[in-house]
């Protein structure tokens, strides 16, 4: 019978990129508050904020240093074999941590395209892959990638965010394809339109954001708290038989 502690993340360890804010930080501290330890990755910020509320209910914390702008695959080793050396084994990673940048196509630079893809899809692929090489020995893992409703759709003036994020969806079912068979799930949440730093150039214009809202049942922008509900579901007992699932949570953005 499915009861709360299907729910429970009691004993687990989670990495969590970009968890030092947004919508990071409310998965990191979902986890803490269901049972997890958590790791966070930040870089030019700090995390005080995120570790204060994952000690305040009893769980241990720790922030990593990581510029995933720059990420390579010994980075990225680096990063788990740390992150592990600190809480213990890795059982949950959230690849959580992105950056937009808005421009007409034609006139979006190509050096903004790539710092998109290699924080947005490349390091995604190179810490997934570090963390599953140590969680197909012990045949279980969890991997939540964040996704984008931009997953599914074009948008406008953000064509490098909409192709890197077409890619995390892909990459979810492939990754789940493989690992499966080795005890790794592997899944996507595709938020919709979060008040987060990323959409704050989006709730500053007036005409934009009347759009939006008309376009979304809900009628208004999600908390970051509202994404951390599926993270803890899919990270969780409760979604053992689930992966290569993208996950929407997005107002009705998608189904209007």
């Amino acid at each position: 019978m499915l009861g709360p502690s299907a729910f429970s993340l009691e004993g687990r360890r989670a990495l969590v990129t970009g968890g030092a804010s947004g919508i990071g930080a409310a998965i990191a501290t979902a986890y803490a508050a269901c049972g997890a330890d958590v790791a966070v990755t930040v870089h030019s910020r700090d995390a005080d904020d995120v570790l204060a509320a994952i000690e305040k209910v009893g769980r241990k914390g720790t922030a990593i240093d990581t510029d995933l702008s720059t990420l390579d695959e010994v980075e990225a080793e680096r990063l788990v074999s740390e992150t592990e050396a600190r809480l213990g084994q890795v059982d949950i990673l959230v690849n959580n941590a992105g950056i937009i940048r808005r421009a007409e196509a034609l006139e979006h630079r190509w050096a903004d395209w790539r710092a998109v893809m290699a924080v947005n899809l490349d390091a995604v692929w190179l810490i997934s892959q570090a963390a599953a090489r140590r969680m197909a020995p012990r045949r279980f893992g969890r991997i939540v990638n964040i996704a984008s409703v931009l997953s599914f759709q074009g948008g406008i003036r953000v064509p490098g965010y909409a192709a890197a994020k077409h890619a995390v969806a892909g990459l979810t079912k492939a990754l789940a394809n493989e690992w499966a068979a080795q005890g790794i799930n592997v899944n996507a949440i595709a938020p919709g339109y979060v008040a987060t730093e990323n959409t704050k150039a989006l709730r500053e214009d007036a005409q934009r954001m009347r759009d939006l809202l008309t376009r979304i049942p809900a009628g208004r922008f999600a908390e970051s708290d509202e994404i951390a509900g599926a993270a803890v579901f899919l990270a969780s007992p409760a979604a053992s038989y689930v992966t290569g699932s993208v996950v929407t949570v997005d107002g009705g953005w998608l189904a209007r």
